[in-house]
């Protein structure tokens, strides 16, 4: 761990703003040999493009719902074949700890459909007693971090677990546990927050959001400091359309946010080059881990976002993925759970792994 406080805010080493392509209303002559199109035309053509982005937009929206995996064909008809390329964690739990022989397990964990339910209302995503119980014993024993999509302070309010690394607006906001040292009174701590120019266009971007939605009921804007999310699990699905080209009609004169989506959810995200594997790395180096061949990363998530974290592990050969889902999903993870209880029955076999390898040491 750095010694004192490591903080770093600038953002321009990892920035990789996109380039926005404007036409000019103005109509130029056409160069000899090629056809004029009139102004009119050139509307109608980008109007139907536009619309035809937008229910691109909203068959992935639909895509999202579990409920509507199961009419994937490539995915659903071949349930079998999936879980043998991710077995179940809790099955193959011996090999995995047979992997980790002799190497520092390093512990990753998704909030939301991870260690709490999704529920209608993000607001009301708490963990249970017992996932609580379970987290803090898991940080006795391992490093232990949570990478969320939500605000640092808000899943932290969920978690209450100071002994955490938390790192919120995926990734985007890193703060370690405080650490008191006998010879200097003042905590120390990592903190991390690449995108901190940004925030003045968020929170500018998040009124306009909330102003432009209110017209669609259920929709719910949540504002997590560095990103934003646009929660339509409680829209009805004949509104997706109307509310993704809302929008969409608010971030076109915003080129340096980009729009992706989650489970239910739009996030609209600074266009720099951090994610949930960078973040995962940035953790590891804090760590001590940068180089070190004798770690084992394990990252535990259910959203599209984690799935940064899982190509990281893979790419770096290192540690595993697992996915949560109750559907096959094209996914980077190595293994699988299908819900929440299932994670904490996970954690709670590698707590007792690491209390029993501990005893047998005495």
């Amino acid at each position: 761990m750095a010694a004192g406080q490591n903080v770093i805010s600038d953002a321009k080493s990892v920035l990789n703003m996109s380039i926005t392509v404007t036409v000019s209303a103005q109509k130029p002559p056409a160069p000899p040999g090629y056809i004029s199109i009139s102004r009119k035309k050139l509307l109608q053509n980008l109007e139907i493009n536009a619309g035809a982005r937008v229910n691109a937009w909203v068959d992935s929206m639909r895509a999202s719902s579990p409920t509507h995996i199961k009419s994937t064909p490539s995915l659903s008809d071949d349930h079998g074949s999936w879980n043998q390329h991710h077995p179940s964690a809790l099955e193959m739990f011996e090999q995995i700890i047979d992997a980790s022989n002799g190497k520092q397990i390093v512990m990753f964990l998704d909030y939301d459909g991870t260690l709490s339910p999704i529920v209608e209302d993000p607001d009301r995503a708490f963990m249970s007693k017992k996932m609580r119980k379970t987290v803090r014993k898991l940080a006795k024993c391992f490093p232990t971090a949570i990478v969320s999509g939500r605000c640092r302070d808000k899943v932290y309010k969920f978690v209450k677990l100071a002994e955490l690394y938390y790192a919120g607006s995926h990734g985007m906001d890193i703060k370690g546990p405080e650490k008191r040292s006998k010879s200097n009174k003042d905590s120390e701590s990592v903190l991390f927050q690449p995108a901190s120019e940004f925030l003045p266009m968020i929170d500018e971007v998040y009124k306009q959001l909330i102003e432009t939605t209110k017209s669609t009921p259920g929709a719910k804007v949540e504002n997590n400091k560095f990103c934003l999310s646009v929660h339509f699990r409680c829209v009805d699905e004949k509104k997706w359309s109307e509310l993704a080209q809302q929008v969409k009609s608010v971030l076109k004169e915003y080129p340096k946010l980009r729009l992706s989506q989650g489970r239910k959810v739009l996030e609209i995200r600074p266009t720099i080059k951090w994610d949930k594997g960078k973040a995962l790395e940035f953790l590891l180096e804090s760590l001590g881990f940068a180089n070190c061949s004798d770690v084992f990363p394990v990252y535990i998530g259910d959203d599209r976002t984690d799935e940064d974290a899982f190509k990281i592990l893979r790419d770096r050969g290192q540690g595993f993925g697992i996915l949560v889902s109750k559907f096959p999903k094209d996914t980077s993870a190595s293994y699988s759970l299908q819900e929440p209880d299932e994670v904490m029955d996970f954690l709670r076999r590698l707590v007792e792994w690491k209390q029993v390898r501990a005893q047998s040491r005495m």
